[in-house]
C-alpha cells in the first residue's frame, strides 16, 4: 500500500528538514530579533485519485512554486515541493500514517479513517449547486446542475444512471415519481469508488441502508474504479448503469463525454440522478503526525499559505481541480459525522 503512493517511499531517506525549525532561529546583537529562515529540505504533498492521475499531476505542478514562495514569506526556505498521486484514497491515508508524505488532500472520510496518524488542518469550501433537494427527480428537472455564489461547506453523492437500457429504466421510473425498489438496484451493473471515499462509498453505503437495510457490498454487480474519470467512461461506454460520485462530477466531464468518451448527446441529456445522499462535509487538507518536517509552527504556517493562495488567480487554477475555491481553518471535531459514518460502515462488515 506504501509502495503505491507514488514517490513517496523513495525518497523517505531525504524527506526531513534539514535543520530541526524549532531550532532555527537566531538574534542578532543588541537585543535585536532576526530570525533566520527555517531550512525545509523537501515538503511532500499527496492527493487522492478523484481524477485521473495525469490531470492532477498536470493541474497540481504550479503548487510547487506557489506553496514555496508563500511559506518564504513566513520564513520558510523550502528546497523541493514534490507531489504524486496515491493509486488508492487508502494509500493516502497510509502514507500520511507512515510519515512518507507530509501533506494530504484527503476526503473526509479518508480523514477520519486515519485520523490517528493525520491531523486535518483545512477543510475545502466550494461553489454552491443550483440544485440541492433530497429529491432525485428535482435535479432531473431542473438540469444542468450549475454553480452558485455562495460557497458551501458541504456537498452531497448522487446516484447517477446512465444511457444503458437499464439505466434508462430507472430513470423512467424516478422521473414518474415511482419509488426504485431493491430489485431494480440489484440488477443494475454499478461502478462505486474505494472503500473510504466519501461519495464514492461512504455515503451512497447509508442511502442504501437508510431506505433498503442493504449495503454497496450486497449488491449483485459491482466494479470498483480507480478514479470518478473511470466511472464516467464505464457509464458512457454502458458497461456500467449507475455511477456513485459528487454532486458536479458531470459538470466536470460535459466535454469528455461526447469527444473522449464518443457520445453523441450531452451527458445531461444522457444521465439521470436516481438516488441523492445526505450533505457531506467538504475535502480536507491534513498533514501527518509521523511527518519529520511537520509541527505546530509550520502547521499555522501551512494554513496560511493554502488560504493565500487560493486567493490568488494562479491559485485558484490549481485548486479547481477538485473543485476547491477556498480554505478555512479546521478543527477535527468538524468531522465527527464522518467518524460515525465510518463506524456504521465497519459494523455493517462485521
Amino acid at each position: 500500500m506504501l509502495s503505491a503512493c507514488g514517490s513517496n517511499n523513495n525518497n523517505a531517506s531525504n524527506s526531513g528538514a534539514s535543520n530541526n525549525p524549532a531550532s532555527t532561529n537566531s538574534t542578532s546583537g543588541g537585543g535585536e530579533s532576526t530570525p533566520a529562515p527555517k531550512e525545509i529540505k523537501e515538503l511532500k504533498v499527496s492527493f487522492v485519485p478523484s481524477k485521473d492521475p495525469e490531470q492532477i499531476i498536470t493541474a497540481t505542478d504550479p503548487l510547487k512554486e506557489l506553496l514555496k514562495n508563500q511559506l518564504a514569506t513566513q520564513g520558510y526556505n523550502v528546497g523541493n515541493v514534490t507531489i504524486d498521486v496515491g493509486t488508492t484514497y487508502e494509500a493516502v491515508g497510509e502514507a500520511l500514517t507512515a510519515g512518507t508524505t507530509d501533506i494530504g488532500f484527503i476526503p473526509g472520510g479518508t480523514y477520519a479513517l486515519y485520523d490517528d496518524g493525520a491531523d486535518v488542518i483545512l477543510t475545502a469550501t466550494r461553489a454552491g449547486l443550483s440544485n440541492d433537494s433530497d429529491n432525485p427527480k428535482d435535479w432531473n428537472d431542473n438540469k444542468p446542475t450549475e454553480p452558485t455564489s455562495e460557497q458551501a461547506t458541504y456537498y452531497r453523492s448522487l446516484l447517477i444512471a446512465g444511457p444503458s437500457a437499464k439505466g434508462q429504466e430507472l430513470a423512467a421510473k424516478v422521473n414518474n415519481g415511482e419509488q426504485l425498489t431493491w430489485d431494480d438496484l440489484n440488477s443494475a451493473n454499478w461502478a462505486i469508488m474505494s472503500t473510504t471515499s466519501s461519495a464514492g462509498y461512504i455515503y451512497p453505503t447509508l442511502w442504501l441502508q437508510k431506505n433498503y437495510e442493504k449495503s454497496l457490498t450486497d449488491l449483485a454487480h459491482v466494479v470498483t474504479s480507480d478514479s470518478y474519470g473511470s466511472s464516467i467512461g464505464r457509464l458512457a461506454a454502458e458497461q456500467v448503469d449507475i455511477i456513485v460520485a459528487f454532486a458536479d462530477v458531470r459538470r466536470d466531464y460535459v466535454e469528455q463525454w461526447t469527444k473522449e468518451f464518443n457520445r453523441t448527446s450531452s451527458i445531461w441529456d444522457e444521465t439521470n440522478v436516481i438516488g441523492v445522499t445526505d450533505g457531506i462535509y467538504n475535502d480536507t487538507i491534513s498533514v501527518s503526525k509521523e511527518s519529520p518536517v511537520i509541527d505546530d509552527e509550520l502547521k499555522a504556517a501551512l494554513q496560511e499559505a493554502f488560504i493565500a493562495i487560493a486567493g490568488t488567480p494562479e491559485g485558484k487554477e490549481v485548486i479547481k481541480v477538485y473543485s476547491h475555491e477556498g480554505y478555512q481553518v479546521a478543527q477535527a471535531s468538524d468531522y465527527d459525522n464522518e467518524r460515525k459514518a465510518q463506524e456504521v460502515i465497519r459494523s455493517m462488515k462485521e
